[in-house]
This record gives structure tokens, sequence and C-alpha cells, in this order.
């Protein structure tokens, strides 16, 4: 593995470039109070959910259209400086951080819904619109955006890590989901790629390309995405089980049957307990299953039916529904809570989040040996995972300013991805690389894989402005 888990490399490496104060002046010409210099609005915008720190950008320029953001790419592109892109700031790996310095690019004010094609189950939106704020704004087509990270992100940080989340399972990622892209280049030029046909084979697919480039390739500035119809039918239930092995084992007999679940949510006792205190419920603080159903009422009876036999033949029990808005609401509230719970559980500490994904096959294998390593860790710890898709995360809940407890907790990590890997697997499921996973990439892709990718790089920046120090070193 090329991860080392030395404490140098717990930080990300700094290397300031110079952020001429002409570039300033020239961004403050430009957008007046869309541009601020505040150390308060700098360190917001050089920060997000993850542990990792660096110093903030130079300036955060409030981009209100995308000539906005071409005008700004164009300003720091003569000057050679860095930019960042900053939606809703809730990646975890590190992908905001101003490494190398620069200006962000706050697209947040680029929010609306551009246009609704409901027949054709589409919608084109700005970037910075987030999941909740797009589905409500089309509830009254009919139709839904399934892709649910967990927390509210915006659509363009979304695909800008690829981002999937509970639904996955059943309606794809952002990779299977967005279907054009309105992009800024390196050098300040619009570009759209794709469009709202359900296919093409007109020549490379950038689409794919972008989407996952965590803002190292272009700036995303409109987004077309698919949508579903809303499920006639909808039912959510939870399970307990005796052990996480059983809980895994009744996941993977639901894929393997070709139960066409929509959410399969593993969270184990410890887990429980936490959301039992953050949100006042009484879940049983046993290894638990939270599942959802999509369809009509036959068919998403006939579903729970099935999976509660499966359940019980690993002894699943206490198996509940919740069919009304408001209980189901309730559940996913708790689920997509679990970070918050788990955070709370030990004041002032700061979680160290896994992201690996191994096929099916072997979730019980991976789960099981990773489990076993940090409950001998004495670390605490949180386990969430969209298991219906083999993807898992552990939370090490450590104290920021104990250097042994973050080593302990770098070096599990290590070990679960080499573990990952070995199994067929992925370092991130959904989260992205970021700085955080970097020496994680070469290990899975291979040298030649890099490499291209790097020549990507090059090519599309040849200055190595668009968010650099991420993914991969340069």
């Amino acid at each position: 593995m090329n991860a080392p888990t030395a404490a140098a490399h717990l930080m990300p490496e700094i290397q300031l470039r110079d952020v001429p104060q002409a570039l300033i002046d020239a961004l403050q010409a430009r957008f007046g109070a869309q541009c601020s210099l505040a150390q308060a609005v700098r360190e917001q915008h050089g920060r997000d959910e993850g542990s990792l720190q660096a110093p903030p950008p130079s300036a955060v320029v409030f981009a209100e259209s995308t000539q906005d953001v071409a005008d700004a790419v164009k300003l720091a592109s003569q000057y050679e400086v860095p930019v960042i892109p900053y939606g809703a700031g809730s990646s975890l790996e590190g992908h905001l951080l101003a490494v190398q310095g620069g200006i962000s690019i706050d697209v947040s004010r680029m929010n609306q819904v551009l246009s609704i094609n409901a027949e054709d189950l589409t919608v084109t939106v700005q970037p910075g619109i987030t999941r909740k704020a797009l589905n409500d704004a089309i509830k009254d087509t009919g139709l839904f955006f399934p892709i649910d990270p967990g927390a509210d992100a915006s659509i363009g940080g979304m695909s800008a890590t690829r981002a999937s989340g509970t639904n996955a399972v059943r309606y794809g990622t952002m990779r299977e989901n967005v279907l054009a892209l309105e992009v800024v280049t390196a050098s300040g030029e619009v570009i759209h790629t794709g469009t709202r046909a359900k296919k093409s084979s007109a020549g490379y697919d950038l689409t794919r390309l972008l989407v996952g480039s965590e803002g190292t390739l272009g700036i995303m500035t409109q987004i077309t995405v698919r949508l579903y119809p809303l499920p006639e039918a909808v039912s959510a239930a939870i399970c307990s089980f005796p052990s996480i092995e059983a809980a895994v084992r009744t996941t993977i007999q639901t894929i393997q049957l070709g139960v066409p679940i929509a959410r399969v949510e593993l969270i184990d006792h410890h887990t429980v307990r936490m959301v039992n205190a953050h949100s006042k419920l009484n879940l049983r603080e046993e290894p638990m299953l939270l599942m959802e159903f999509h369809g009509s009422p036959a068919s998403v009876k006939e579903q729970a039916e099935m999976v509660q036999d499966i359940a019980s033949e690993f002894g699943g029990q206490a198996f509940e529904w919740a069919s009304t808005p408001e209980e189901r609401t309730r559940l996913w509230t708790a689920r997509h809570n679990a970070y918050f719970a788990a955070v709370q559980s030990r004041p002032g500490c700061r979680a160290i989040s896994t992201d690996t994904c191994v096929p099916i096959s072997r979730l019980a294998d991976c789960l099981l040996e990773s489990v076993d390593e940090v409950e001998a860790s004495g670390i605490p710890y949180f386990l969430v995972g969209h298991v219906g898709d083999g993807n898992f995360h552990f939370g090490y809940l450590i104290d920021p300013n104990s250097a042994e407890e973050r080593t302990k907790a770098e070096a599990m990590n290590h070990t679960l991805v080499a573990r990952a890997l070995s199994m067929g697997g992925t370092c991130t499921g959904e989260h992205g690389v970021g700085i955080h996973k970097m020496g994680f990439l070469l290990d899975e892709t291979g040298t030649g894989a890099v490499d291209m990718m790097r020549a990507i790089k090059r090519a599309l920046d040849p200055k190595n402005i668009l968010n650099p120090g991420k993914i991969f070193a340069m």
C-alpha cells in the first residue's frame, strides 16, 4: 500500500502559490460585494466536514451566473492562481481545502431549476441547488430525484464527487443519473457535454469524465439529471438482528434473489444507541436494517413479505412497519443524523470517516474483520452502511488533540482499505478521493491508470489551477 500511516500523512501537504494583489483588485473591481476578503468567510470556505485542515483561500467569489464563474476563472488563469469550487461544504475528504492557496468560487447562489421536462423525466438545474430543494421544486410533477447521500448536498457537489447514498441499490449513483453538463474550463471557456437523450454514441463521453472529477477538470454551471416517477406506494421497515453477520447475510440473499428493494441500510448496535440518545427514540440496541420498498401496493407488500421471511431465517426479529410519511421520515431522519448523533456522543471529538465498497459477496467478510479490528483498538466508533451495494462507513471518533488516536485511526483506515482492495473493492464508494485517499488511488488503479489521469489533467488544465492538490499530486 502506498498510503503511509506516519504522522506526516495525517495533514495535507501545503504548497501555497502566490496570489497577487493585482488579482484581488481585479476580482473586487469585477464582482464588488460578491467578492469577500473577510476572514470568517474565507475560513468557512476553507474547510469541509472532514478532519483535515489547511489555510483558507485568499478570497471568496459568490458567483450568481455562468458568466460570473467564467470571468472569475479567466482572471485566475491570467495570474495562474488556483480556484476551488464550493457548493454546500458537506464533503468529507478535504475537497475544499486550499492546499495551494487561491480563491474559492461559491456557487450556492446559483440555485435555480432552469427547466423541467416531465415528459422526458429530466430536469436541468444550476449547481448550487440542494437535493432537498430540487425535490421540493418538482413535487407537483409527480416525479422525484432519488440520489440521497444523507447530507443536504448540492447537485453540483454530488456530481463532482460522483455521490450516491441510501437509494443507490435501486436507482444507481450520480454516474448513471447525470445526462448533460454545462462546464467552465480552466481557460474560462463555457462548454456543453451530453444531451437530454437517453443514449448517445457521439465521441468521447465527457460527461462521465467530468462526473467524479472533483472540480479538477472544470466547474459545473448547469446539470441535467434523470427524474423518476414517485412510487404509488412506499413502505419502510426496521428489523433487529442478533449479529452484524446475520443482518448482512439477510441483505446478500435479498439482493441475490432479485428483490427490487429501494433502500437497505445497516446500523450497528453502537450507532443505534447513539441515535436513540440523539433523536429520543427507543429502537432495540442491536444491529439493525432499515429498509424501504417502492412500487404498487401489491408489489410493495410482496417485497416486504419476502424480505421478512429472509430475515427470519437469519434470526431477524422486531420487524416494524412505517407506512405513513411521518413514520418514514422519523426513521430516515434518525439514520441521516447518525453522524451527528455519534459526534455528540463524545463531545469535542472529530470523526475519521471510511468509505470502502466491496462486491456484495465479500461484504460480510470485510465488515466482520473490520469490526474485530476496531473493537480491539479501544477507539469509539459508529458503523453505518449502504449494504445493498456493498458500501459501508466506519466513523472513528477521535480526540483531535491526540496524535496517538489519530494515528491509530488512520492506521485502521489503511488496513481497511487494503482489505477491501484485496477483496476486489475500492477505497471510496461515494465520498471521492479528495486529499485523504490520494495515497490509496495508486494501489487501486495502478501506475498506468494514474499516469493517464495526470495526462488528462495536464491537457485540460495546463496551468494546474482547477482545485490542485486533489485526487493525485500535481
